[in-house]
């Protein structure tokens, strides 16, 4: 997997790659330690070994103790010259140091010859990361640095993949490379890359934090050998950038890593509503027999979607004028909105390399990439032969923020509420090198013939206009017009073939993407941004929603992601299956993106994208979807649609799911708005709550939505049966409440229909919910609520809900509400600026075994008290329930 051959550009001479085992390593010297740092010079410690690449011979040491449970280490060349990854696409912490090594949580110890550092907790002497016996190896395309790790360690992170939640601890590669990954297949890499694991350690209870901001192509190793368990880093490119984060406990871990790569983006309201989606719609009447079908079916849509359907043989900015003109694209948007329903559409990166407006404008503003020779790089995408924007060329956001304002406009164009990015790895169907893109998009069939066009709806849609009925007249089609410390990379690099490859499941690293050499217009070469490429169109994407709609909340939902990608966006978890195995991950995954990841705006494709669904898989879908952050149906082109109301049982499950979800969906949403606030996960794997049990560390098919509800859904195909696990507290059915009291240990559930799933309210909670549910977000705005007070083993309980108008990035008021029961009285206090003009209607007191005790009124089936309560949420009150 390595050149033989390699330049050392010092010598200008060839020489032959030993073993990495022969490298000497760096010896310190010039050590200063002050109180809140240590700095060192690195030299090589013998002849340079030269495997894959040439060696740095000077590098700097730079450790921080930032705050009290953060510690930053650097290992850089001394001239800066290598690659770092720019502060524009991840902001770094506020760099003013806070702590000292007296007071931090970590402390930092090293060996100088030869060097060798670690990381220890300051009270337990616990060692957390150690290079003890691992050179470091650090050449001009390659970097390796190796942990010891303890003997079966719990560690978690390091996606995005579809392998298991707990990560595997031998013999396991997990490569970081962003591709068009169709069908999402374990153990290889996939759209994204976030460097940053947990490591939670069952002898103390307690979970840390190691984040590499690193964005070159890497493998990272987990595995064992003589010398014991470890985790190695295998880069091809960049420096040492780590950054340990102390917590103690997997929650305060969540919290500090969003101090880092910065917090997620509050989202608006009815973004938390229910999505659908197919790609393969015929026409804009499809959409429309939808969007009716759903509402014939009393199933709640809040955002009809559409894929690529509606471009013009595919090129983004257009409309095809004969399937989806624009009058009646128009009077689609419009009778969504009259109906508080939402629309949005995809938008990919790469622009068909055609005479028309969004081509001519990009090529005219520079804006996109370009080969060496200064002529625009040709890929092939949908379009058949395209450019892709250059996210680092200055003109790039105005470019993308005109194609957005021309096309989006309310006026004269589409006016979409959300925005779907996709292909943004970048993915390129044309292998490399791509000599003949025309060639070969001719040969794939890009762009694909468009399906047949109807003159009118052959469905009757009651209530909509004349043009979508059956005779309707059609519209006339409609056709748009409109030098050393530069930290950029050192010479001599080979950016095509690395001498070290990484396990990249599509090749090389430029097959099915932009090839790795070219070069952006800042400079930066794609070898080493690749990585960030998704982040940044998410970035570019956002501003520019918020150009054509300033001040509200973009809802944006991209597939590619890099650490930090959370402050601008949402993700969907890809072209995943309709398979039982991929319904089953999608729990791990969501999970990662949400807990550790810090992208909590995250959903799988309900029902499968790719393949032919059953009604049970979209039936236990339906219901585990409800129970994600970002809710949508997606199916593919060529497989049988499969939107809910296609049968009687999803149709049923559906409807279950949906009301559950909207009369939870403040729940949903302060718990959302939360981690935008500190980092506190909203879906949270069962050791964050409980860290303490270990039983809970190897557990991906239970989760916390929100601190307090306990999903379990049924995992497996044909079987209304599931076995999960109740850690020793006290819990409550969400659904009959009835007291459920666990024991540490694994409890058997039976005949769970297909419509059901299991959700259990966590002791100790007092949670808000819709008194009923209802057809759109805006219609459920104006429900009162109820308030669900669920004991704990102590006989208290708390919760909270936060109240704005959904949709403005600046909030003119809002509400923080506080619920405390102390086993006696219920208490409501905080700030009340927002009115919400509902009121909590009822106080539901659960697990109230004997009626006799309270005033309200007494249910002994499902031993609860009601009380009658009315209370507007402007401000506070008390009110004794036993």
């Amino acid at each position: 997997m390595w050149t033989p051959w390699v330049v050392f550009v010092g010598a200008l001479a060839t020489v032959t790659a030993q073993s990495v085992d022969s490298c000497p390593g760096y010896t310190a010297s010039n050590v200063v330690t002050t109180d809140s740092t240590v700095t060192a010079d690195l030299s090589l410690a013998g002849p340079a070994c030269n495997v894959y690449g040439y060696e740095l011979g000077a590098l700097k040491l730079v450790v921080e103790y930032q705050t009290d449970t953060r510690l930053h280490v650097q290992i850089y060349d001394n001239v800066q010259a290598v690659y770092q990854v720019p502060s524009s696409v991840v902001p770094r912490p506020d760099s003013t140091t806070s702590s000292t090594a007296g007071a931090s949580a970590l402390q930092f110890s090293y060996v100088e010859s030869p060097f060798s550092f670690s990381v220890k907790r300051a009270g337990s002497d616990e060692v957390i990361f150690d290079t003890t016996g691992f050179p470091l190896i650090f050449e001009s395309q390659y970097l390796r640095l190796r942990t010891a790790l303890p003997a079966n360690p719990n560690i978690y992170g390091l996606g995005e993949d579809t392998d298991p939640f707990r990560r595997p601890t031998s013999d396991y590669i997990r490569t970081l490379w962003s591709r068009d990954a169709y069908t999402v297949p374990s153990y290889t890499n996939l759209y994204g890359n976030h460097p940053i694991y947990f490591d939670s350690r069952p002898s103390s209870g307690e979970t840390h934090g190691v984040f590499l901001l690193n964005s070159n192509g890497m493998d990272i190793m987990i595995d064992s050998d003589d010398a014991g368990q470890y985790l190695e880093y295998n880069t091809i490119g960049g420096i040492v950038d780590l950054y340990f984060l102390a917590g103690p406990s997997p929650i305060e871990v969540a919290q500090q890593y969003s101090d880092v790569i910065g917090l997620p983006t509050m989202m608006p309201y009815w973004g938390f509503g229910f999505h659908q989606c197919r790609y393969g719609m015929q026409d804009v009447y499809e959409v429309a027999d939808v969007v009716f079908n759903y509402s014939a079916a009393n199933i709640p849509l809040e955002t009809m979607w559409t894929d690529i359907d509606y471009m013009d043989l595919r090129k983004v900015f257009t409309l095809d004028p004969d399937r989806f003109p624009l009058e009646k694209m128009q009077e689609l948007v419009h009778q969504l909105h009259n109906n508080d329903q939402h629309y949005i559409v995809m938008v990919d990166p790469a622009v068909a390399y055609q005479d028309y407006p969004p081509f001519n404008d990009g090529a005219s503003a520079g804006t996109f990439m370009k080969t060496s020779n200064g002529t625009i790089f040709q890929g092939v995408v949908w379009p058949g032969i395209t450019a892709f924007p250059d996210w680092f060329n200055p003109n790039t956001q105005d470019y993308w923020n005109s194609q957005f304002e021309s096309f989006f406009s309310p006026d004269t164009g589409v006016d979409i509420d959300g925005l779907w990015i996709d292909m943004n790895e970048a993915s390129n169907f044309c292998p490399y090198p791509c000599s003949d893109p025309a060639g070969f998009a001719a040969s794939n069939g890009d762009p694909p013939a468009p399906p047949a066009v109807r003159s009118s709806n052959p469905q009757s849609l009651p209530g909509w206009p004349s043009d979508f009925q059956p005779g309707g007249a059609a519209s006339a089609k409609f056709r748009r017009q409109t030098t050393n410390s530069s930290m950029m990379g050192v010479p001599n690099r080979d950016f095509i073939n690395p001498p070290y490859a990484i396990h990249n499941a599509a090749g090389s690293i430029s097959d099915l993407t932009l090839a790795t050499d070219l070069i952006h217009a800042n400079g930066y070469a794609e070898y080493d941004t690749h990585n960030m490429y998704g982040t940044m169109m998410s970035s570019a994407s956002r501003n520019a929603m918020l150009n054509r709609r300033p001040g509200l909340r973009p809802l944006v939902i991209t597939r590619s992601t890099f650490a930090g990608a959370g402050s601008h966006v949402g993700h969907w978890l890809g072209d995943n299956t309709a398979t039982w195995d991929k319904y089953q991950i999608s729990i791990a995954e969501s999970m990662a993106f949400s807990a550790i990841y810090q992208v909590p705006m995250v959903g799988a494709d309900v029902c499968g994208y790719a393949g032919v669904t059953t009604d049970t898989l979209c039936a236990r879908w339906a219901t585990l979807g409800a129970f994600q952050p970002f809710y949508r149906n997606h199916g593919s082109i060529g497989f049988p649609p499969h939107e809910f109301y296609r049968w009687p049982l999803t149709t049923a499950a559906a409807q279950m799911a949906i009301k559950a979800r909207y009369q939870l969906l403040d729940y949903l949403y302060t718990a959302f708005y939360q981690q935008t606030v500190d980092g506190t996960p909203l879906i949270n794997p069962m050791f964050f709550i409980y860290p303490s049990d270990a039983n809970t560390l190897p557990i991906q098919t239970q989760y916390f939505y929100g601190s307090s509800l306990l999903i379990s859904p049924v995992m497996d195909e044909n079987s209304t049966d599931v076995s999960i696990y109740l850690p020793n507290d006290q819990f409550y059915d969400f659904f009959s409440y009835m007291p459920i009291k666990g024991s540490g240990a694994g409890v058997s559930l039976t005949d769970i229909d297909y419509t059901q799933i299991p959700v259990y309210i966590k002791g100790g909670a007092v949670i808000p919910i819709r008194e009923d549910g209802a057809n759109t977000t805006a219609g459920l705005r104006m429900l009162d609520f109820n308030l669900l007070v669920a004991p704990g083993i102590d006989g208290k309980a708390s919760g909270a809900l936060y109240l704005d108008d959904g949709v403005s990035i600046d909030q003119p008021a809002t509400s923080n509400i506080a619920f405390a029961y102390d086993g006696s009285s219920l208490s409501m206090s905080g700030t009340f600026g927002y009115d919400a003009g509902v009121s909590i209607a009822n106080i539901v007191l659960l697990g109230v075994t004997n009626g006799a005790n309270g005033t309200g009124t007494y249910n002994s089936t499902a031993q609860t008290l009601t009380f009658k309560a009315n209370k507007p949420l402007t401000g506070g009150f008390s009110m004794t329930l036993m």
